[in-house]
């Protein structure tokens, strides 16, 4: 069983920044991909970026890439989500997700990959 737990959101301007971190417990933290979906109101769930369990592997949506960065410290087990150039648009709440995989290259992007996920965090970016 793996517990996420999401924090560093908040309120920001257009333009700019924030990290959201995702502390992961459980076992064999090393062996799960992970993503970060986001949520606006009225709308469905939709993917923003995973990374491999190596680490050597990553995707974005097209929306966000340049502007974000998923990376991982598996050492502490957290993921990190770095968000520059925030827009209105980017406006959810920002979920962490975990998929056990034996492939150090995998890099799940649905949710229907994903087991376990954390309660989310808000991010709101006022123009």
């Amino acid at each position: 069983q793996v517990q996420l737990v999401e924090s560093g959101g908040g309120l920001v301007q257009a333009g700019g920044s924030l990290r959201l971190s995702c502390a992961a417990s459980g076992p064999i933290f090393s062996r799960y991909a992970m993503a970060w979906f986001r949520q606006a109101p009225g709308k469905e769930r939709e993917f923003v970026a995973a990374i491999s369990w190596s680490g050597g592997s990553t995707y974005y949506r097209e929306s966000v890439k340049v502007r974000f960065t998923i990376s991982r410290d598996n050492a502490e087990n957290t993921v990190y989500l770095r968000m520059n150039s925030l827009k209105p648009e980017d406006t959810a709440v920002y979920s962490c997700a975990a998929a056990y995989s034996v492939s150090s290259t995998y890099v799940p992007r649905t949710v229907g990959d994903f087991r376990f996920w954390g309660q989310g965090t808000q991010v709101t970016v006022s123009s």
